[in-house]
């Protein structure tokens, strides 16, 4: 039986953008499962109800529900435990902990920045009223406050990258000769940019791109399915 996946969606839902929705998809597909995605939005609380929370990834798997892309990620390997591994033993979980935390506090809120004008204009329009409010919650000014300040910031965001940019110098993935969860971790942020945002976040020959590349074709060319938004 296949799986099946609660995805964010935008108005068009066959366009799925967010970040943690990635990390899942390519999980899945790492692993080498089926999975039916179902598009859901922010407003769809009442559809994932079942969950016990309002919010995606959720994974349905043989009538267990599995929430948080972390924590599908964990289930995932323990499931199946003879199909590629996410994590090559507890060092590697760690690793892409650690990796996690920095996503989550450095790219994602450097990301958002960037590209929220666009991303909020995808929107499905019953979303809209809610993704204002609570983001304007979050932030504590207005969404257009908030990007105002977009290209002062972004030598600043391309810097915060370093880390991961020295990475890649030096080898393919962040899982080191192949990738891992940690590299889906981060590429999908870039994914959830590439998707919402013409934006261009990188420089010219940053080694990110190439690793963005070679992630785009993984799969079958799962992720780089998903259009590229050029306006």
């Amino acid at each position: 039986m296949a799986l099946k996946m609660y995805d964010l969606a935008a108005a068009d839902a066959a366009i799925r953008f967010s970040p943690h929705c990635w990390r899942t998809r390519m999980a899945i597909a790492h692993k080498g499962l089926d999975v039916e995605t179902i598009p859901w939005r922010f407003t769809d609380k009442d559809v994932i109800a079942f969950s016990g929370q309002g919010a995606t990834p959720v994974l349905v798997d043989d009538g267990a529900c599995v929430v948080d892309s972390w924590a599908i990620a964990v289930h995932l390997d323990d499931a199946y435990p003879d199909t590629p591994k996410l994590f090559e033993g507890p060092q590697a979980r760690a690793h892409a902990h650690f990796i996690k935390t920095w996503c989550e506090r450095v790219v994602h809120p450097g990301i958002i920045k960037q590209i929220l004008p666009q991303l909020f204009d995808m929107l499905h329009e019953k979303d809209k009223p809610y993704f204002r409010e609570s983001r304007e919650t979050r932030f504590g000014i207005s969404l257009e406050a908030f990007a105002a300040n977009a290209d002062d910031v972004l030598p600043a965001f391309r810097a915060a990258l370093a880390p991961l940019r020295v990475t890649l110098e030096s080898q393919p993935f962040l899982g080191g000769t192949s990738a891992s969860f940690a590299d889906y971790i981060v590429f999908g942020a870039f994914q959830w940019a590439r998707v919402s945002s013409a934006r261009q976040l990188l420089e010219d020959g940053d080694p990110i791109i190439a690793w963005r590349q070679r992630l785009l074709d993984m799969f079958d060319g799962l992720a780089g399915a998903m259009p590229e938004r050029t306006a």
